[in-house]
């Protein structure tokens, strides 16, 4: 596929670091543009990609429709308008539940039209994390926590909620990425204020509320409806939707969802044996922490407690796998 002329864009759908990996680097390799829903690979290599891409005069982008280009619309938004950013985060629209694994979600993911491992990715919370590291390596902003914090609030109380300790909120810094449990889904949020008493004045008189404190609220991301956007803009005008213009801000690394065993075999994302966690990628990077997109097949060498964050010398990579070739090219490289 990747050698037909008359293709000119490739689309990753697949949610999988490897395959996702192998898309990409073909695409990119055989000039084709690429567009991909496979935010677990962008947030493994997608540095690289990026890099990539301009060399070889093609665009890498990650797709409008999923929660980080939504996100990203609001985020520019407020920046262009000198907006102070508190917070910006997702809406998940289901319980969090880190030991959620194919058998427990089956009849569940069933209902809804999806897979086991898909379904598993967003009960877990890996796929919240994966999004929101995602946006924080195209934007610069941090989790606040590891994990983050990932409160249940409704959109009336966003502000209240994510505002400083200090103001009566849940947040230590500003700038920050997180996430929200309630019917904020399937939406995203900015949280943002003004030093401007003028801006403030209007934004009241707007009915946006006293302050100081304010909301952007975009009720909804429409997925794969939305990816033709992305794919034009790329063919038609060489651009991306969103990309990690930052390089690695955040990682996202490896939790075990149970006691596991020297010799066990990891499953990856959206599976029975691990879930991810959002980290500051410099700190991920000092105490060596695994990153989630190179988990799968990884075997473990010694025993590990649940809820335990994985360190690469606690198993054994899978040396021949192309994200983990991709990922030490970029580690190697300045980006």
């Amino acid at each position: 596929m990747f050698e037909i002329d008359q293709i000119d864009v490739v689309v990753d759908i697949t949610g999988s670091p490897e395959a996702g990996a192998y898309i990409a680097f073909n695409s990119i390799n055989n000039g084709k543009h690429i567009v991909t829903l496979n935010v677990e690979a962008d947030t493994t290599i997608g540095p690289l990609l990026k890099k990539s891409a301009d060399n070889a005069g093609v665009v890498y982008t990650v797709s409008a429709g999923d929660e980080p280009a939504a996100l990203k619309e609001l985020y520019d938004f407020a920046s262009v308008l000198n907006l102070e950013v508190i917070a910006a985060g997702k809406g998940k629209n289901n319980p969090l539940d880190k030991t959620a694994n194919p058998t427990t979600l089956k009849a569940y993911s069933k209902s809804k039209g999806t897979s086991p491992r898909m379904m598993t990715s967003f009960v877990d919370g890996t796929k919240s994390m994966v999004e929101m590291a995602c946006f924080s390596n195209a934007t610069g902003m941090i989790p606040d926590c590891r994990g983050m914090h990932g409160p249940k609030v409704n959109v009336c109380d966003l502000t209240k909620i994510f505002s400083l300790k200090k103001d009566g909120g849940i947040l230590d810094k500003k700038g920050v990425v997180d996430f929200a449990i309630g019917d904020v889904a399937p939406g995203v949020f900015l949280i943002y204020t003004s030093a401007q008493q003028i801006i403030r004045d209007e934004l009241k008189y707007l009915l946006f509320g006293d302050g100081p404190n304010y909301l952007l609220y975009r009720p909804y991301h429409l997925t794969s409806i939305e990816a033709p956007m992305s794919i034009a803009q790329a063919y038609f005008y060489g651009e991306p939707t969103i990309i990690p213009s930052n390089g690695l801000v955040s990682e996202v690394v490896t939790a075990v969802k149970r006691d596991l065993k020297c010799g066990e075999v990891l499953d990856g994302i959206g599976g029975y044996t691990v879930y991810g966690l959002i980290e500051l990628y410099d700190t991920a990077r000092k105490e060596g922490l695994l990153p989630i997109g190179l988990s799968e097949s990884c075997t473990l060498k010694c025993d590990i407690k649940k809820d335990k964050i994985l360190k690469y010398s606690d198993v054994n990579l899978v040396e021949d796998s192309m994200i983990l070739r991709l990922r030490k090219l970029q580690d190697n490289l300045v980006i």
